[in-house]
């Protein structure tokens, strides 16, 4: 079993088991209540029947009857209507953003119909919405933690000159500073925790929820997960009711855009981890001492936020060590393969398939990705790369791997 299949097989045997767990733990905190909740239904259901003197089978059908209205937004208490202009653009909202609450579905064929094509394109356009605004994220938090690294050196007493600029020796450059990608994930999840407990103070306060309950909605909704259980600004009215409607869309546009932004760093900091770990099963099993590339291997040790590629991908190449990364220079531009902008690109022939090896390799190097431009644009912003020539941009995860593929393409042809 190559490296690949070993990392795959890793990641499912560790899937499977969180799922597990969680199953235990779920079922071990909810299913008491859910016992008790139909005992306490049953008694009120025959307490009910006896003392009004209905037919159980009539009712039941009135109850069926009603599940069917409350799937096309008809509730006992009043609530906004569904399908006005205002309400049809919250749904539109939770559709293209994949929150998807459940509150308001379809009901015609014709609503279902249109929905499976307007929902194909708004998902695909809102990812790439996503995906770009954590490019942007990325560029604002390389900025301010170069600043903050410059401040920090000059209430040192150290004299920063621009990696640009000759220095002596003496004087301190920026040049080797590589901003770190865990930082970023720091920076994520403390503004993602501002923004939940903000907007929890909000709901708890106009939607009469606890503050529990608050954070709850907040996560499910910015993570997409969308249960549809608790739903904000569905009532009739409101005090201040478009002010508040006006801050629950902002809340929730930047909490799904933070939230997904942190996904996707803790992603990639879980390949790197699974990197690690087959790397070490892979020494271990060949009982020797390790010389490879793969982290975690080499005899050098590395800080944390190291990012390094694998040697083979270069065959004439060598690894150059700088501070907090790993970079590996191509000594040839013939090269069956080359590194450009951190992601290995494959020469082939055009019309060629992708093969499954080839979309792990470039899996590996998420992470030297999202280094190598936080590192770019803390220096002198990012450099244009072939890529961007040809109409492709580089990106980060998911995206930097779908465009460099494009822009091989693009080259080859």
């Amino acid at each position: 079993m190559n490296e690949d299949n070993a990392r795959f097989c890793l990641l499912a045997g560790l899937i499977l088991l969180y799922l597990l767990c969680g199953a235990a733990i779920f079922s071990a905190l909810e299913h008491p209540f859910e016992l008790r909740a139909r005992r306490l239904w049953k008694q009120q259901l025959d307490n009910f029947t006896q003392r009004y003197r209905v037919n159980l089978g009539a009712l039941h059908t009135l109850l069926r009857q009603y599940e069917e209205a409350n799937g096309a937004g008809i509730r006992v208490d009043a609530l906004r209507p569904r399908w006005d202009f205002s309400g049809a653009f919250y749904f539109v909202g939770t559709v293209v953003s994949t929150i998807g609450f459940g509150m308001t579905t379809p009901a015609t064929i014709a609503g279902k119909i249109f929905l499976i094509f307007y929902g194909l394109i708004g998902c695909a356009a809102t990812i790439l919405f996503f995906n770009l605004f954590l490019e942007r994220i990325i560029t604002m938090l390389a900025y301010i933690m170069r600043w903050c690294h410059e401040r920090r050196l000059r209430c040192a007493g150290v004299r920063v000159e621009s990696s640009r600029e000759e220095t002596s020796g003496e004087e301190d450059s920026l040049e080797g500073w590589k901003p770190s990608v865990y930082y970023v994930m720091l920076i994520l999840g403390v503004a993602s925790i501002v923004i939940a407990c903000s907007a929890s103070t909000l709901y708890s306060s106009m939607e009469n929820w606890s503050y529990v309950d608050s954070l709850y909605f907040c996560f499910v909704a910015f993570s997409t997960i969308g249960f549809g259980d608790l739903v904000s600004s569905q009532r009739e009215q409101y005090e201040s009711q478009e002010a508040y409607r006006l801050g629950n869309c902002l809340f929730i546009l930047m909490g799904v855009c933070c939230i997904y932004s942190l996904f996707n760093v803790i992603s990639i900091i879980i390949k790197q981890t699974l990197n690690w770990i087959v790397g070490k099963l892979v020494c271990c099993g060949r009982h020797q001492p390790c010389s490879c590339s793969r982290p975690g291997c080499g005899q050098k040790r590395l800080k944390r936020n190291a990012v390094q590629p694998m040697a083979s991908h270069c065959p004439a190449g060598r690894l150059r060590y700088t501070e907090g990364s790993v970079e590996t220079v191509c000594d040839s531009e013939t090269d069956a393969g080359a590194v450009a902008d951190g992601v290995y690109v494959g020469r082939r022939l055009s019309g060629e398939m992708i093969s499954v090896n080839e979309f792990m390799v470039s899996n590996k190097v998420s992470l030297a990705l999202l280094q190598k431009q936080l590192s770019e644009t803390a220096h002198q912003g990012p450099r244009q790369s072939y890529g961007h020539q040809n109409g492709f941009s580089g990106g980060v995860g998911a995206l930097a791997i779908m465009n460099n593929r494009l822009q091989e393409t693009s080259v080859d042809r």
